[in-house]
């Protein structure tokens, strides 16, 4: 099943030829999730070969252009191509206040609803949930109200194995009954266990986005153990004190995070348009925390 990074910028508030501002498609099962959405983003995701229509949900971390000045033009282009069904976006209310300006404004006679949900940014909370994944915003520290991003995906059924299915003669009615917890009655009378039918479900996957911010320790217990973490890398870590004076991070930083967290692996973004190569930042961090990538437009991650 999918559940895929799609990076479509990677850059900080200062505009680069390099790196489009902070967007992400998380694809899980083929439902489109954004987390940002930074100018160019619906270039980018044309170019990725991405559909802007089947985004359903965008949560926005905070209110800082480089973070939302893409959505105009993206709900604009949506009612072009003829968008019927609702778009939802979460973020903190100063979003909230930004779209009533943009519909009252631009788009008063689309043809969708746009809705928003806003949330506490002081607190951690269930923000959004379907069947195959939860979300829940993670407090951040910058210069306005700002979360994070928890995806977890839900644990699924076991497997059924399939040579018991040819060994046994079970009917493919029964199959969805095995993996829930039933055994099987042959037609002798012998039960074959459920355990003896299935295999462990596969670990659910997860992800967590964390940009911007301020280097905050604590994080660990909030992010510990997620399959992949996405978190700002803004400067070297020569540029400690241009990062605390911004509420930013370092890569040195973002990987010590990782580290104490025990993420499997660290995506590192938002990078200061003062970087020439991230290639040192990449260093920076893979020293505390080897399992490090870099971001780039256009890049995919398997979760």
């Amino acid at each position: 099943m999918n559940f895929e990074l799609n990076i479509l910028g990677c850059g900080s508030a200062k505009p680069t030829t390099r790196h489009n501002p902070s967007s992400q498609i998380l694809n899980v099962r083929g439902k489109f999730f954004m987390i940002d959405c930074g100018e160019g983003a619906q270039s980018q995701m044309q170019r990725m070969g991405l559909s802007m229509m089947s985004i359903g949900h965008i949560f926005i971390s905070h209110n800082h252009g480089d973070h939302v000045f893409g959505l105009p033009g993206l709900i604009g282009t949506m009612d072009l191509l003829g968008r019927t069904s609702e778009l939802h976006i979460h973020g903190p209310q100063q979003v909230g206040e930004l779209i009533d300006f943009l519909l009252h404004t631009y788009y008063g006679d689309i043809q969708y609803d746009v809705c928003f949900h806003p949330f506490d940014t002081s607190s951690s909370a269930l923000i959004f949930e379907d069947r195959s994944i939860t979300v829940h915003s993670i407090p951040l520290r910058h210069r306005l109200p700002t979360c994070g991003f928890l995806f977890r995906e839900k644990p699924g059924l076991p497997h059924i194995r399939r040579e018991m299915i040819d060994a046994f003669g079970i009917p493919v009615s029964q199959i969805n009954n095995i993996k829930a917890g039933a055994s099987w009655t042959t037609e002798d009378g012998t039960v074959i266990p459920h355990e003896r039918l299935t295999t462990p479900a596969t670990p659910p996957r997860s992800f967590a986005y964390c940009s911007d911010t301020v280097y905050l320790p604590e994080l660990k217990d909030v992010v510990r153990g997620v399959t992949l973490l996405y978190h700002e890398a803004t400067y070297l870590h020569e540029r400690l004190l241009r990062a605390g004076q911004t509420l930013h991070t370092t890569a040195l930083q973002a990987a010590t995070l990782a580290r104490d967290a025990e993420v499997g692996r660290l995506c590192i973004g938002h990078f200061s348009a003062s970087i020439k190569d991230e290639q040192a930042l990449l260093d920076e961090a893979q020293a505390v925390f080897p399992n490090t990538i870099l971001a780039r437009e256009g890049l995919v991650l398997q979760v």
